[in-house]
């Protein structure tokens, strides 16, 4: 991984002082012929933490991990949705309705408590192509500019550094990614001039770790991936469908989270992006 000496030494860069950026998608890059949702729409989420919030965060999941699941520090569970979801592999023990309440309610509390901004960058596949035709520029490509476009911005104006972390998946997703987080890094997007990025991040590569890497930051991402896709959709009027209730109250531990306007706290267009809109 290349880390770079940073342009401007005079910007703090100390350990306390950094941000990571954690990344995960909800849908698929392909162009399909169909309006399903988890086909049509691509859905690029990030979250990102200071890191001493970041330590904070890390150990109340791990703590509530070891209350509840078969956790071991040499064994790790790592949270994944549909696994929760449908209480699969383990979290066995979420069969039980005692225990799902219990440790629902706990990890709503520790993502509460938690200090972290929210971004979710939703690309209509069908649009886009209706739009561009061929042209058309890669989702991955739009979805990754448009989260770094946010996250360099706030970095500029607080005067701070960081880098990104996505989750490995291996082959051409993997390579995709790279590709697209380099090109941003090195040439910008739309208004956004390289040098923007080049003096925010600190690293030339993005950062991709596997799954079993037990990466907090990515099972939060994981874990709001969907439900906040949903959420985007509905307030923009692409869905109109009621989420399910614990997809409910995650929406309300987290909506305060969501990326705003600095002044006017507005989130369209910071917190959340659709692209292209009708």
């Amino acid at each position: 991984m290349t880390e770079r000496i940073h342009p401007n030494p005079a910007r703090p860069s100390k350990f306390e002082d950094r941000y990571r950026l954690y990344l995960d998608e909800s849908g698929d890059h392909v162009f399909r012929e169909t309006n399903e949702i988890a086909h049509r729409y691509l859905c690029l989420l990030g979250c990102w933490f200071r890191n001493p919030d970041y330590m904070e965060f890390h150990e109340a999941l791990e703590s509530l991990k070891t209350r509840h699941l078969p956790h071991h520090p040499d064994d790790p569970v790592v949270l994944h949705r549909d696994d929760m979801i449908n209480a699969r592999k383990a979290f066995k023990n979420l069969r039980d309705d005692a225990i799902r309440t219990k440790f629902d309610a706990e990890l709503l509390q520790v993502i509460q408590a938690a200090q972290f901004k929210v971004v979710a960058v939703v690309i209509d596949k069908h649009e886009l192509r209706r739009a561009y035709d061929e042209a058309a520029s890669h989702p991955y490509h739009l979805g990754l500019g448009f989260l770094l476009q946010r996250f360099a911005g706030y970095l500029n104006h607080i005067n701070r550094v960081g880098d990104v972390m996505g989750e490995s998946r291996g082959g051409k997703e993997d390579r995709l990614l790279k590709e697209s987080y380099t090109r941003v890094f090195e040439r910008g997007i739309w208004m956004t001039e390289g040098h923007a990025f080049q003096s925010a991040l600190t690293s030339r590569e993005l950062k991709l770790k596997l799954k079993t890497a037990n990466i907090a930051g990515l099972q939060l991402a994981d874990l709001l991936g969907h439900p906040v896709k949903h959420w985007v959709l509905n307030h923009f009027g692409h869905i109109r469908e009621e989420p399910a209730p614990f997809a409910r109250r995650l929406m309300q531990a987290v909506e305060t989270k969501l990326n705003r306007h600095l002044y006017d706290g507005r989130v369209e267009g910071y917190g959340m992006v659709l692209f292209p809109k009708k």
